[in-house]
């Protein structure tokens, strides 16, 4: 009766016509596309970056820290793959967001963190890392992203046939929740080793979505705990019963545990430690959660 009502005075035919106006649905997405968000504080060469990728002006490069207020995506495909890239307005100190647009501009940096498979996190080699790097990095680290630390302007800075690895050791030593992540020394300007970042895109990228089987993964287990035995605490051992993969994008490992108030940090992390070394995780966080389990139910 209503439909009726509605024809009759002709809104039928209004609704039809506005139905007509609405987008076609959005197709589903690539998932050979690799989704990167170029990260950093503002001034640090992310669109430079970008611009020489692209071979074009597509983003607006300016010494005026700032500059890019919005996230903007960029497709990009080459010989080794397709791939988006998500320029990022630089995240700033919160003492410094005072404009609602910069305000905006933070949480779009954020949410493009989010949205990524891989983030480039963007350091100036004159700087080294800041605070603001750290609190940068931690974002990507949180969210499970795989992670390159790329180290731009690297031309400009001085350096002998040692400065390589002191630098890295220095990232290392500030940076130390990102030891997984690889570094790569660019000059954005100059196009300096640019090039090399789709290799390690890739492999960080297929990294963060690496699963492992059930049988294999508890075979590196019992070999693991054969090597070093699980702690005890007051005459009571730590017995883990076995492991597997609960979820990608970061790889994320369940372990059955007899009590979870004897899985100390330190065996988890020889744990992780021992799955990264088994399967060559490099560039993506590693995630444990530990459950209990009756041994009788294991």
């Amino acid at each position: 009766m209503q439909y009726l009502l509605l024809m009759l005075f002709g809104i039928g035919d209004v609704l039809d016509a506005i139905y007509e106006q609405f987008p076609e649905a959005e197709e589903e997405e690539d998932a050979t596309v690799i989704k990167v968000a170029v990260i950093g504080k503002p001034n640090v060469g992310k669109s430079s970056l970008i611009n020489k990728i692209l071979g074009e002006n597509r983003v607006i490069v300016s010494n005026i820290a700032g500059t890019t207020r919005d996230a903007i995506d960029s497709e990009f495909e080459n010989e080794f793959g397709k791939y988006v890239f998500i320029d990022t307005a630089g995240i700033r100190r919160k003492s410094k967001v005072e404009e609602k647009i910069e305000k905006y501009s933070v949480m779009r940096s954020v949410l493009a963190v989010e949205r990524a498979d891989v983030c480039l996190l963007m350091i100036d080699a004159n700087e080294g890392v800041t605070e603001q790097d750290k609190k940068i990095a931690g974002e990507a680290h949180e969210a499970g992203k795989a992670t390159i630390i790329v180290i731009n302007k690297w031309d400009e800075y001085e350096k002998d046939e040692h400065t390589v690895e002191q630098y890295k050791k220095q990232v290392y030593n500030e940076l130390a929740y990102l030891s997984y992540a690889p570094i790569i020394f660019i000059s954005a300007k100059t196009g300096q080793r640019v090039h090399k970042l789709f290799e390690l895109i890739n492999q960080v990228a297929s990294q963060n979505a690496m699963r492992v089987s059930t049988s294999v993964l508890n075979q590196v287990l019992n070999e693991a705990i054969a090597i070093v035995q699980p702690p005890t605490d007051k005459g009571k051992r730590l017995k883990i019963y076995y492991m597997t993969q609960a979820s990608t994008k970061p790889p994320t490992f369940v372990v059955f545990v007899n009590d979870k108030k004897l899985f100390h940090f330190s065996y988890e992390r020889y744990l992780v430690n021992q799955i990264r070394k088994e399967f060559t995780l490099t560039g993506t966080p590693v995630r444990m959660i530990v459950r209990e389990r009756k041994e009788k139910d294991a």
